[in-house]
């Protein structure tokens, strides 16, 4: 048996680490802790959040452990795929919100609050937002206030408010910002008219301004915390409930977010293609399962269909965003639409590069789908069939991928706007250059175009 490993994301917490033996997770509970823990059983809040699926369940392993310095350990339910806000559509942001909210309410019930308010203690599991922070509760005491407010309206009201009121790239400061965006930030970069809010007023701009106000007071003796009954603090989580629920943003006006609908694919041909990705799923049929460029998820969801965990990532919050409301709508539990922008995915980076994994140290998966992918990745990004060909493999040891031809409407379109210096765009060199990373285990022309699809298997 391998030696545990601890998860570098979670050396912050002092109230237990995270650790993996081999593909397992567990959480060491530490013994200060014990008071809340014992709280957080006694009182039912555990019950009652995994009862509601608000939390992650897990299970007390601490008889298998020999490890006097725990006084628990824990192993949780394993989520499939771990993400990022900075990867989420607007909607994932913003069900994460509530759900964060609906939970300090529960806590309150029971006696206890949220400590952290962290979006990175929300995962998305089986189709829906889920707390996988088990020991995120301290007891509540009579007259403390909610000392996680300032970090939900960094890790959540403040993107919220930028995408809802500016600009849906907006979200993207998260990468950069790993510790919330600072409120003073959102505040500066929010239009004036959100200024009269009577909610981010409140809860954006004038906590921006006494959070700078008060930033280099170091006198204790002129710092004061208002102390908050049980009902006031209830008010404040109501009202931050409120202001989430009013953020809105229609998912509209996007490259790609209406691209089935305006494909040079006639509906015969398009479903032709479907029968061919499905019977080469069916030829190699993965377990989990990425999906680059999945627009708003057609292709995505035949993977799924066929019990694969299945990412569906691409470049456009709208696409995204609708991909997500029907994997909401529908209760689908095999799908995670995602916002990556695969010629700059995610990185690794927080604290000596290893707080948050890049795309390629979360998987590899089983199999990678690249469609009407290659032209955008080749011509619009210059990126080389071979270095192409080298990152899918190191994504998964199996690809189904589309190759779309010069002569391609879509292919044309992106040549109309640039110097065309990519004579080596052509399906021999693909093949080539490709062959070097895959062997082609089948080729299918799709009936009605020039376009071919192939399954390939990794060398060894």
């Amino acid at each position: 048996m391998s030696s545990p490993q601890p998860h570098a994301a979670s050396f912050r917490d002092p109230s237990g680490v995270v650790f993996r033996q081999g593909n397992d997770i567990f959480r060491r509970v530490a013994a200060p802790y014990q008071p809340h823990f014992d709280q957080a059983v006694t009182s039912g809040l555990f019950k009652r959040l995994i009862a509601d699926g608000l939390m992650i369940p897990h299970k007390d392993v601490t008889s298998e452990w020999n490890d006097p310095s725990a006084y628990k350990v824990l192993q949780p339910e394993k989520v499939a795929f771990i993400s990022y806000p900075y990867e989420w559509s607007f909607s994932q942001w913003k069900d994460a919100a509530l759900l964060t909210l609906r939970i300090q309410k529960t806590a309150i019930e029971h006696n206890m609050t949220l400590k952290d308010a962290s979006a990175y203690n929300i995962q998305f599991h089986k189709g829906r937002p889920i707390l996988i922070d088990t020991l995120s509760f301290e007891t509540l005491e009579e007259g403390q206030p909610w000392g996680a407010y300032r970090q939900f309206c960094q890790h959540f009201l403040a993107p919220l408010a930028l995408m809802s009121h500016r600009d849906i790239r907006l979200g993207q400061l998260a990468r950069v910002h790993i510790d919330g965006i600072p409120l003073n930030l959102a505040s500066s970069l929010l239009p004036n008219r959100t200024r009269f809010s009577l909610s981010l007023g409140m809860h954006l701009h004038l906590h921006a301004k006494l959070q700078t106000r008060h930033a280099g007071n170091t006198d204790i003796r002129h710092t004061r915390t208002a102390r908050l009954s049980r009902h006031q603090l209830l008010a404040i989580v109501d009202g931050l409930e409120r202001t989430v629920a009013s953020l809105k943003w229609i998912p509209e006006g996007t490259e790609w977010a209406d691209y089935y609908q305006n494909t040079n694919y006639t509906n015969e041909a398009q479903q032709l293609k479907q029968t061919l990705v499905g019977a080469f799923l069916d030829a190699h049929p993965p377990h989990t399962a990425w999906d680059f460029g999945a627009n708003t998820g057609v292709f995505s969801r035949l993977a799924a269909a066929r019990g694969a965990n299945t990412m569906a990532f691409d470049i456009d919050p709208a696409a995204v965003e609708l991909n997500y409301r029907q994997v909401r709508d529908k209760q689908e539990t095999h799908m995670l639409p995602l916002l990556c922008d695969l010629a700059n995915p995610a990185p690794s980076q927080g604290w000596a590069h290893q707080e948050r994994d890049s795309l390629l140290a979360r998987g590899p998966a089983d199999l990678v789908m690249a469609l009407a992918l290659i032209h955008h990745l080749c011509i619009g990004n210059n990126v080389p069939f071979t270095a192409l060909a080298a990152f899918l493999r190191a994504c998964a040891p199996a690809l189904i991928i589309e190759f779309v031809p010069r002569e391609d409407s879509q292919v044309q379109r992106l040549l109309a706007t640039r110097k065309d210096v990519f004579d080596w765009y052509t399906p021999e060199n693909f093949e080539t250059a490709f062959g070097q990373e895959f062997n082609i285990a089948r080729k299918s022309a799709i009936p009605q175009t020039a376009r071919t699809l192939y399954l390939m298997e990794a060398k060894a």
